[in-house]
């Protein structure tokens, strides 16, 4: 295993390391982004303006007005999340003609409006709707509409009530409780299908920017992969990558990327393998606070992952006696063949989320033994 995790990454310029926010996080765009979408199964090989992108989506059209009402003019308190390219904010709209509802009335959305400036906010809000608005999958959130009227462009997304992976794992309060193993092992799950979705298109979508704070979580706390402003269409015929701009957020890219430029699904991969590391630890991919030594998290935990005595020290100490140890080793083990310096190493997608159903069912499976074969506890007044 060595191999896999004695690559370091040296350089972080051009990439985003702020704090990302409950709905959005925004980290650039790149220049060149590939042609749209056409569906979840084929893909148009020719660029399209923007109005024919709008037209050939499925898409609701909303007006500035409706979707000012809609939020309440807009209101502060309605505020869903802050990113680098604009605000979401928290609106109503009718349940089954889609049609923007005062507040209150309908069903809940999520409305993201651009900032009026800047160019490569633009370019995101295009690639959203070239991906998002015409690929479906349960793994991915829904893009409901938008607006472009004069210089406003918004986007409207079902309402994900549990706000983002990133917010459970890393904030304290009420509000984020602290997530169980099987939660984790769940969210991992649904996110990696979304991405084995996503690669297994006709033509590869390369998501580019998987990080906790994209994946967002419905009442169900089903993961849903969101903000697809920096993806990418994949390879095509023979070629092994794409050749881009290193765009990104800082931690969580592959190192053959951030180096050359290269893009392929491979890179996605990795990126889930840190993702992955998180979900166990408990820990940031990069935390400034911590000791020197421990900032950057596939750095710290490399000793331990390569050693099966050892590897209950990665694990988040909120998770004692929760999973096994075979079953922390097997997943600790995939996030260590997801960070593999070579990218031809590391599993597909497909086989990532092999793994995680065999521990989910395994984790079923478990829990209903405890249910038939209750655990015998010592007499009541003993406790």
């Amino acid at each position: 295993m060595g191999i896999c995790l004695s690559y370091q990454i040296k350089t972080d310029t051009q990439f985003h390391t702020g704090e990302n926010s409950k709905y959005v996080s925004k980290d650039g765009s790149d220049t060149g982004h590939s042609n749209s979408k056409g569906s979840s199964t084929s893909v148009p090989a020719t660029s399209r303006s923007e109005g024919e992108i709008l037209q050939s989506t499925n898409l609701k059209s909303f007006t500035y007005n409706e979707l000012k009402n809609s939020t309440r003019n807009f209101r502060p308190d309605s505020v869903l999340g802050e990113g680098g390219f604009g605000s979401v904010y928290k609106g109503w709209v009718d349940e089954h003609s889609l049609a923007a509802s005062r507040p209150g009335i309908g069903i809940v959305i999520a409305v993201k409006r651009l900032n009026q400036d800047g160019l490569q906010g633009h370019k995101e809000w295009l690639a959203e709707i070239n991906y998002l608005g015409q690929l479906r999958h349960p793994n991915l959130v829904k893009l409901i509409g938008y607006c472009l009227e004069d210089d406003h462009r918004l986007l409207v997304y079902e309402f994900m009530p549990k706000g983002s992976m990133e917010n459970h794992l890393f904030r304290r309060g009420p509000r984020y409780e602290t997530f169980s193993w099987g939660l984790r092992m769940k969210v991992a799950l649904g996110a990696a299908r979304g991405l084995a979705f996503l690669h297994g298109a006709e033509t590869k979508v390369i998501y580019r920017d998987f990080k906790t704070s994209n994946i967002l979580l419905d009442s169900n706390f089903n993961a849903k992969l969101s903000d697809f402003g920096l993806a990418r269409d994949g390879p095509e015929d023979d070629k092994s990558h794409v050749s881009t701009r290193v765009m990104g957020t800082y931690g969580y890219a592959a190192p053959e990327y951030m180096s050359t430029g290269h893009l392929n699904a491979k890179s996605d991969v990795y990126s889930f393998g840190v993702v992955l590391l998180e979900i166990l630890s408990g820990r940031k991919a990069i935390d400034k606070n911590r000791p020197t030594g421990e900032q950057r998290l596939v750095e710290w935990a490399k000793p331990y992952l390569n050693n099966k005595r050892r590897i209950f020290r990665v694990i988040d100490s909120r998770l004692e006696g929760q999973y096994s140890l075979d079953h922390a080793r097997r997943a600790a083990n995939l996030a260590v063949q997801c960070l593999c310096v070579e990218p031809r190493i590391r599993p597909n997608m497909d086989e990532v989320v092999t793994v995680l159903e065999q521990l989910q069912v395994k984790e079923t499976a478990k829990d209903h033994q405890k249910e038939v074969h209750p655990k015998r506890h010592p007499h009541p007044s003993l406790h």
